[in-house]
C-alpha cells in the first residue's frame, strides 16, 4: 500500500514539472511576440502643405484660452459654466466617451489569460437484473429480484485560455481601439468649443433683440410726436388728411414689429435654455442692455497651430492613426495563431489525498488559415480603404479649420468697415431729415420727405444693431475657429473646473 502511494507522488511530481516546463515554454513565446512585424509607420504630417500664414494676419494682443472672459460679463461666464455641466449634448458626448473606454478595457484583456471556474456534480443509481448480466441507469427504486447502487461524483476545475500575440494582432487592435477612445475624447471636447460659442451667439441675439424692442418703443414715441404735430396742423387746416394718414401709418407699422421682437427674445431664451440643460420659460439672468464692443483682433498663430489647437482636427487624426493600426491587425491575423489551454480539475475522492488528485494538464493548439475564400486578404484591402477615407477626412477637417478662420477674420473685418459706413449714413440721415423738417414747417415742401428721411433714420438705426450683433458673433466665431485647450479641463457631471486661475 505504501508502494502504491510512492508512485502516485512520483507520477504527480512528473506532471507538474512537465507543467512548468511548459509554462517556461510559454514565457518564451511571450517575449519572442513582444516585437510587433505590422507595426504601422510613424506618419508624417498627412495635412500636406498649409499656407504660411492667414490672409489677414496681424499681431495683437493674446487671446486668453477661456475666451468668453475677454467679454467681461459675469452673468455669461455663469451661462456658459451651467452650459458646460448640464448640457444634454456634452451628457450625450460623456456617455460615448465612457463606451469607448470600456471597449479599451474589452480590447487589452486580452493580452491577459483568462480563468474560469467549472463545477459539475453528478448522481445516478445503477441496477441489475438476475443474472441475465443487463444492467440499467435509473433513479427510481429498483424492482423485485434486482439491486441497486447510487453512484455520485463532482469536479471542480480551473479552466484558462491564451493566445500568444506572436504578430501583435491582439496589441494592435488594442491601440486602434485606444485611439478611437482618444477621438471621441477629442469629440468631446468639440462639442464643448461649438457649445460655448453657441451659448454666447444666444447671449448676443437676446441683448440684441432687447436693444431692438427698446429701439422700437423710443422710435413710436418720436413717431407718435410726429403725428401729434401733424394733426395739429391738419386742425390749422396747415395741411391735408393724407399727412396724417401716412405719419400713422408708420405708428402702427412701429407696433406692429415691438411684438415681434418680443417673440424673436423668448425663442432665443427658450434655446438657450435647451442649451443648459434646463426646461423652456426657465428665468435666466440676462440684464445687459447693450453690447460689448470687440477689441482688437486677436493673434491668430499660424494655420500650423491650428493641427494642435483644434479638437476636431485631432479627433480626425486620432481616427486616421487608429486606421493604420487597423491594417496591421488584419495583416497579422492572416499568418497563424498559437492558442494554449491550461485545466487542473479535482474530482471526488478521498480528503486525505485532497491535492494528491488533481489533475494538472495544458494543451496547445495552432491554428492556420490555408483556405478561407479570401476573406483575410479581403479583410485586409478593407482596412486600407478605411485608411485612405480617414486620411482625405482628415485633410479636409484641416482645410476647413483654416477657412474657419478665415471666413471669421474677414467677417470681422468687412463687418467693421460696413458699421462704420452705415454710421456715416445715419449722420446723413438725420441731417436731412432736420432739413426736410425745416422745410416742411416753413411750408417749403410736403410731408412726404420727411416722411421718406423719418423711416430711413429709423430703419438704419436698426440696421445698425443686428451690424454690432453680427460683429460680435465673428469675434466669437474666430475664438471658435482658433481652438484651444480649456475643454481639457472639463469633468463629467462637474463642467469647467478651474485648476488653475490667471
Amino acid at each position: 500500500m505504501d508502494e502504491m502511494k510512492h508512485l502516485h507522488r512520483k507520477i504527480n511530481s512528473m506532471r507538474i514539472n512537465g507543467f512548468e516546463e511548459v509554462l517556461l515554454l510559454m514565457l518564451v513565446l511571450s517575449m519572442v511576440a513582444a516585437c510587433n512585424p505590422f507595426r504601422p509607420q510613424k506618419r508624417m504630417s498627412p495635412a500636406g502643405e498649409l499656407p504660411k500664414t492667414f490672409s489677414l494676419y496681424a499681431p495683437g494682443p493674446e487671446r486668453p484660452d477661456r475666451w468668453w472672459d475677454s467679454f467681461e460679463d459675469p452673468e455669461l461666464n455663469t451661462l456658459i459654466e451651467e452650459a458646460l455641466s448640464g448640457s444634454f449634448t456634452l451628457k450625450e458626448a460623456w456617455a460615448r466617451l465612457n463606451q469607448a473606454k470600456a471597449l479599451t478595457v474589452q480590447a487589452g484583456s486580452a493580452l491577459y489569460p483568462d480563468l474560469n471556474l467549472n463545477m459539475e456534480a453528478y448522481r445516478a443509481r445503477k441496477s441489475s437484473k438476475g443474472d441475465s448480466g443487463l444492467q440499467n441507469i435509473s433513479l427510481s427504486r429498483g424492482g423485485t429480484g434486482s439491486t441497486s447502487n447510487t453512484i455520485e461524483d463532482y469536479f471542480i476545475g480551473l479552466v484558462s485560455s491564451y493566445e500568444l500575440d506572436l504578430w501583435g494582432r491582439i496589441r494592435s487592435e488594442r491601440e486602434a481601439v485606444r485611439l478611437t477612445e482618444v477621438a471621441t475624447r477629442e469629440d468631446l471636447n468639440t462639442a464643448a468649443m461649438s457649445l460655448a460659442a453657441e451659448v454666447t451667439q444666444r447671449w448676443a441675439n437676446i441683448i440684441s433683440q432687447r436693444m431692438q424692442k427698446h429701439l422700437l418703443e423710443k422710435q413710436l414715441q418720436t413717431n407718435r410726436i410726429y403725428l401729434e404735430l401733424v394733426e395739429l396742423r391738419f386742425r390749422k387746416a396747415m395741411v391735408s388728411a393724407l399727412d396724417v394718414y401716412q405719419q400713422k401709418q408708420v405708428v402702427e407699422r412701429l407696433k406692429a414689429e415691438i411684438p415681434l421682437a418680443e417673440a424673436q427674445e423668448q425663442l432665443l431664451l427658450h434655446e438657450l435654455a435647451l442649451l443648459l440643460g434646463k426646461p423652456p420659460r426657465t428665468g435666466l439672468k440676462i440684464s445687459r442692455d447693450s453690447l460689448p464692443v470687440p477689441d482688437q483682433v486677436p493673434s491668430t498663430g499660424l494655420p500650423a497651430d491650428l493641427l494642435a489647437a483644434r479638437p476636431d482636427v485631432r479627433a480626425a487624426g486620432s481616427r486616421l492613426r487608429a486606421a493604420d493600426w487597423q491594417v496591421s491587425a488584419a495583416r497579422a491575423n492572416r499568418l497563424p495563431a498559437v492558442r494554449l489551454t491550461g485545466r487542473a480539475i479535482y474530482s471526488s475522492g478521498d480528503l486525505d489525498i485532497l491535492f494528491d488528485n488533481w489533475l494538472l494538464s495544458l494543451a496547445g493548439n495552432l491554428a492556420a488559415p490555408i483556405f478561407d475564400g479570401k476573406r483575410r486578404a479581403a479583410e485586409v484591402e478593407r482596412t486600407k480603404a478605411v485608411v485612405d477615407e480617414r486620411l482625405w477626412a482628415y485633410k479636409r477637417t484641416v482645410l476647413t479649420a483654416i477657412k474657419e478662420v478665415e471666413d471669421a477674420l474677414i467677417i470681422e473685418e468687412k463687418q467693421r468697415e460696413h458699421i462704420a459706413a452705415v454710421k456715416l449714413q445715419i449722420d446723413a440721415a438725420r441731417k436731412a431729415l432736420n432739413e426736410a423738417g425745416e422745410r416742411y414747417l416753413k411750408g417749403l415742401n410736403d410731408y412726404l420727405p420727411v416722411l421718406t428721411q423719418l423711416i430711413s433714420v429709423q430703419d438704419l438705426e436698426r440696421d445698425l444693431i443686428r451690424r454690432q450683433a453680427e460683429l460680435l458673433i465673428a469675434r466669437v466665431s474666430l475664438f471658435r475657429s482658433l481652438g484651444g485647450t480649456w475643454m481639457n479641463e472639463l469633468h463629467p457631471n462637474e463642467g469647467l473646473v478651474y485648476t488653475s486661475q490667471k
